[in-house]
């Protein structure tokens, strides 16, 4: 019997992964993002189990920040100051520009400080590090989803009831978000470098609230100083947010405009800075 020797079977090849330099100016790898989405939930869901878990009041700590802000300037600038409100109940006129200034204070702070915070992750394991304040700068949504209840009960007790306008808060706390996020990729890299940083951020935060129509509305603005003054892209959102919110009047489209085109450019020039210096992140933090 004649015998046949079969070729042996071909060596198959195994799966692999080739991780190169990126090179290109706009290379922002913005993909590899949503294949990390799974982490991006996971941190989010951690942030929030870490701030309210063992709190006796556990989420209600989201609500006492802004009704005991809104209860302090109604009484310093509402009731002595006596500062115009629009014709609107000063109460609701200040909760309608806290809330939003809240979520971005919170999302500013926690996502510029993020990339510390999260040092043993970033030494270990290799992941998109975009993810990180992208997450932080999310996570207190919930937070301000929260607290617009308590403002329609406010407006409600009030006698106002929302329009369709309110329709708008959505993508009007997108665009919050992406300010947010946009400072916080210049800013986080720095942090990462110089902890000074972290140190500066309450006294830039505090500054900038007063910097920004909450408290006073923008027709109190000399008009001759008032294109300077929209260049502070919080005014168009908070302009924004009052007229969504409480549907008076129109919407400032100059202030708004302003504010776009300030985020839009902040945010592409941060995605480039973060990308060029997110190669060293693990080296120096």
């Amino acid at each position: 019997m004649n015998s046949v020797v079969s070729p042996a079977p071909a060596h198959r090849a195994r799966p692999f992964t080739d991780i190169r330099a990126v090179n290109g100016l706009f290379n922002l790898e913005l993909s590899a993002v949503w294949r990390y989405r799974e982490l991006f939930g996971y941190l989010i869901l951690r942030e929030l189990k870490v701030r309210y878990k063992q709190a006796a009041l556990g989420v209600g700590w989201a609500l006492l920040q802004p009704i005991f802000a809104v209860m302090i300037f109604s009484l310093i600038f509402g009731h002595f100051a006596k500062f115009p409100s629009d014709g609107i109940p000063y109460s609701v006129f200040a909760f309608a520009a806290v809330l939003p200034w809240t979520y971005f204070a919170e999302s500013f702070r926690r996502s510029s400080v993020s990339l510390v915070g999260d040092s043993e992750l970033i030494r270990k394991v290799y992941f998109p590090r975009l993810v990180i304040p992208l997450a932080m700068a999310a996570t207190p949504v919930v937070d301000f989803v929260l607290g617009f209840f308590v403002l329609l009960a406010l407006m409600a007790w009030h006698g106002l009831w929302p329009t369709w306008n309110i329709l708008l808060v959505a993508p009007c706390l997108l665009v919050t978000l992406g300010l947010a996020l946009s400072i916080s990729l210049w800013l986080a890299p720095l942090c990462v470098r110089y902890r000074d940083v972290v140190h500066t951020l309450p006294f830039v935060i505090q500054i900038w609230m007063y910097a920004t129509p909450i408290v006073y509305p923008l027709s109190i603005v000399p008009q001759e100083w008032r294109t300077l003054y929209m260049l502070n892209p919080m005014v168009g959102i908070i302009e924004a947010f009052r007229w969504a919110i409480l549907g008076r009047g129109h919407a400032d489209v100059t202030a708004i405009g302003i504010s776009a085109a300030i985020i839009a450019v902040v945010l592409v020039g941060g995605l480039i800075y973060f990308r060029r210096c997110e190669r060293m992140f693990a080296d120096v933090i």
